[in-house]
């Protein structure tokens, strides 16, 4: 028998129109702060998007060579597009723990466990948001962001990982305002996983890091 504090995992097919999972999740999280929804992972790709958080700043967007949308997580721009696998979070944290600190560590330890599946060590950076991966000679790279909201303790948004997005779409923007160094995936570290392997990994490793009930 499933536990209501167990939540539910959905995988879209296709590429996801941002508006529409902008609709989707806002209903959601209404439903799930209601009492009338379980708590939900959405796995989810987007056609080739920018998107400006809460605190982006208009000199990060360099080109409109895809569209812009404005939305209200935190963070400032990112990109979105085939080959990065998007993870929207909704979990009631009143369930849980009210600490959206917390919450957002747990984010980074689900998805540095997840690239530790792959034999990627990705780390937390002091003053900057996402995981990182060094590549030496003092060269660290992205590989994922991460960019949440909660509303009535209810979480949504949550994280990308590059799995084998085209690179070079985020010449478009200065990702989360981070003009010192670069953006990296699996593939460009030379792992070509598949998307079905890294979902299978994303779900082990939230499941090691949320459980399956609440705390």
């Amino acid at each position: 028998m499933t536990s209501p504090d167990t939540p539910e995992w959905l995988v879209a097919s296709g590429l996801t129109p941002y508006p529409e999972a902008i609709a989707f999740m806002e209903a959601r999280a209404a439903a799930i702060a209601a009492g009338a929804a379980r708590d939900l992972v959405w796995l989810v790709e987007h056609p080739p998007i920018y998107t400006a958080g809460t605190s982006a700043k208009d000199s990060d967007l360099l080109s409109t060579r895809f569209p812009v949308f404005q939305t209200g997580r935190g963070g400032q721009y990112t990109y979105h597009g085939p080959g990065q696998r998007v993870g929207y979070v909704m979990l009631d944290l009143n369930r849980r723990q009210k600490d959206v600190r917390r919450f957002v560590h747990d984010l980074e330890e689900w998805l540095i466990r997840t690239l530790l599946q792959f034999n990627v060590k990705g780390e937390r950076r002091d003053g900057r948001v996402g995981i990182w991966v060094a590549r030496g000679g003092g060269r660290e790279d992205k590989i994922a962001a991460i960019g949440v909201r909660v509303r009535r303790w209810v979480t949504f948004h949550g994280v990308a990982l590059n799995v084998d997005p085209d690179l070079s779409h985020f010449d478009g923007i200065v990702p989360c305002g981070i003009r010192e160094h670069g953006v990296t995936s699996l593939a460009d570290l030379g792992l070509p996983v598949s998307m079905a392997d890294v979902d299978v990994a994303m779900k082990k490793a939230f499941a090691d890091v949320f459980g399956t009930g609440g705390r």
